[in-house]
């Protein structure tokens, strides 16, 4: 006879393990790869929308967006600038992050087209925009990890939906990028 104490239950081979109560490595690297992208790509965004860093602005980003072709130069400028802000942010603090990252994607799938595939390395080389589409893809597509805003989120209480809502998103960013690129002449 055994006692209640001593007895244990074994979990079936295929369940999914419980979840640490510190801090895994797999999170603290999602956290890191969050922040450091997340605020890369706010920055750049800001230098669009209020020419902060160096940057053009509204207006001069405009001339440059009419320049390569896009219909009202300043709007797709505000819009290019704002999701890589607000998608940025997104990023950083884990907050809705499947959309966010695929507003990350979609405007460097912009970028990457804008850019051209003259080259792979700097000076005109696309590994930048390519690191930086590729990079939140991923994170579109693997969730934010345990330190974010959307673990706050009633979202965060379906995780089985979560490889979906990231292909999901990922889906979308990819065809307003495409709607995008068929505006430009």
């Amino acid at each position: 006879m055994t006692s209640a104490s001593a007895t244990t239950t074994k979990a079936p081979a295929n369940a999914p393990a419980a979840p640490a109560a510190g801090t895994s490595p797999h999170d603290a690297g999602l956290l890191l790869l969050r922040v450091v992208l997340g605020l890369t790509v706010a920055a750049h965004g800001s230098q669009k929308l209020f020419g902060w860093f160096g940057g053009g602005g509204i207006s001069g980003t405009g001339r440059f967006f009419t320049a390569v072709g896009y219909p009202a130069g300043d709007a797709m400028a505000a819009v290019a600038g704002l999701t890589e802000t607000l998608g940025g942010l997104g990023l950083a603090l884990g907050l809705l992050t499947p959309l966010a990252g695929a507003a990350v994607t979609g405007t460097m799938i912009n970028a990457l087209a804008v850019h051209g595939a003259g080259a792979f390395f700097a000076p005109k080389g696309m590994e930048y925009e390519l690191l930086l589409a590729v990079a939140a893809a991923a994170l579109t597509l693997t969730g934010p990890g345990r330190h974010s805003v959307d673990r706050l989120l009633p979202v965060a209480a379906a995780p089985i939906r979560r490889p979906a809502l990231g292909v999901q998103a990922l889906a979308l960013g990819v065809v307003l990028a495409v709607i995008t690129l068929l505006v430009r002449t």
